[in-house]
């Protein structure tokens, strides 16, 4: 660009300049960030939704709502080492504890699985329903991938979508 340049243009390409570095920048923190996390341990928060309002209120003023199951997925991220989830509380929506899942402790092996699953006829939880899920390791291992996958599939539609889970604390 000269000084014969409209200003606008210049304006424009320091604009698309500056995107481009920002992007840059952006990626290579995107891939440091995709490292897998070590730990012994953490607590996680996962939200999870018993039901989801959608569509138009009524004549009270309440929105449509339509159930949902949860189908909770606690998966071992760790080649060698295996995992032990200590604890998995359900919270309702005013954050009363409804009930623990995980009576005694439960060994999830390298790359395997446990899964919790809360039915679609279990609307006790509300649209701000969550887990509070704790898992060890006694040496560092891979932190555990765990997500909810919502769904309701009735005839004629569906809906389907997932939450994933936060640290909250790191042992």
């Amino acid at each position: 660009m000269n000084t014969t340049t409209p200003p606008l243009l210049r304006t424009a390409a320091a604009h698309l300049r500056l995107w481009l570095a920002f992007s840059i920048c952006a990626f290579a923190t995107g891939t440091a960030l995709a490292q897998p996390a070590t730990g012994n341990g953490q607590t996680l928060y996962l939200p999870v939704y018993s039901h989801v309002y959608h569509g138009d209120v009524d004549s009270k003023g309440a929105p449509q709502q339509t159930l949902v199951s949860a189908l909770v997925s606690i998966r071992n991220t760790d080649l060698n080492k295996a995992i032990r989830i200590t604890s998995a509380v359900y919270y309702d929506t005013q954050g009363k504890k409804l009930r623990e899942y995980m009576p005694k402790p439960a060994i999830v092996a390298p790359m395997g699985t446990h899964e919790i699953y809360v039915p679609r006829s279990d609307s006790a939880g509300g649209s701000g329903a969550n887990f509070v899920i704790v898992w060890q390791s006694d040496e560092a291992a891979n932190a555990p991938v765990v997500e909810a996958l919502h769904l309701n599939m009735p005839a004629g539609r569906s809906i389907a979508f997932i939450t994933t889970a936060r640290p909250i604390a790191t042992r």
